[in-house]
C-alpha cells in the first residue's frame, strides 16, 4: 500500500494543521489509526481535526472513557484512546461496529490493543519523536486512504 512521504511536524501548531488538512480532504466515515509513544502528538492531531470543524472546548484523549463522539454537520467524528482497554472485546461493549458507518470519521489512538477488531482501516499514521519534532508517517489501507494521501500531497 503506498505510504506518503514522511513530513516534519514542528510544534503543536503544525500538529494541529496537519489534523486540519486531514479532516479537510475527508469525504466520508473511515478508519484512521494513529500509533506513537505517549506524548507523540496522537490527540494533537485530533484536536486540530476537530478545530478545523468548529469545536474548540473540551477537545481531550478519551483515556478513562475509552471514547468521545463529536456529532459534527458535515461528519461526525469519533475519537477512540484504547490505551486503557484491558480486552480487544471490550470494544464490543463499547459499541464498536456502531461507528463504522458512511457518515463517521474513527480516529483510533493505540489500535494495537484492539486485537482483531480493527480489520478495515483505510489510513494508518505513525507519529515519531525527531530531534527536530515529530515524524509523520502516513499509509493507505484501502482506496480511500490512498486518495486521502493524493489529495494531502
Amino acid at each position: 500500500m503506498p505510504v506518503s512521504p514522511t513530513l516534519l511536524v514542528r510544534g503543536e501548531s503544525e500538529m494541529r494543521a496537519l489534523g486540519a488538512r486531514l479532516i479537510a480532504v475527508c469525504d466520508r466515515g473511515a478508519v484512521i489509526t494513529l500509533r506513537g509513544e505517549l506524548g507523540s502528538g496522537k490527540t494533537t492531531l485530533v484536536r486540530g481535526a476537530l478545530e478545523a470543524e468548529g469545536i474548540s472546548n473540551g477537545v481531550r484523549s478519551p483515556t478513562y472513557t475509552l471514547v468521545e463522539y463529536y456529532p459534527l454537520q458535515r461528519l461526525a467524528v469519533a475519537h477512540f484512546d484504547l490505551y486503557r482497554l484491558a480486552d480487544a472485546e471490550e470494544l464490543e461493549y463499547l459499541g464498536y461496529r456502531d461507528y463504522l458507518n458512511p457518515a463517521t470519521l474513527c480516529f483510533i489512538e493505540w489500535p494495537q490493543r484492539a486485537g482483531d477488531y480493527l480489520q478495515a482501516i483505510d489510513l494508518e499514521v505513525e507519529i515519531e519523536y525527531d530531534p527536530d519534532g515529530r515524524r509523520v508517517r502516513l499509509a493507505a489501507k484501502s482506496e480511500w486512504g490512498r486518495g486521502l494521501i493524493s489529495h494531502l500531497n
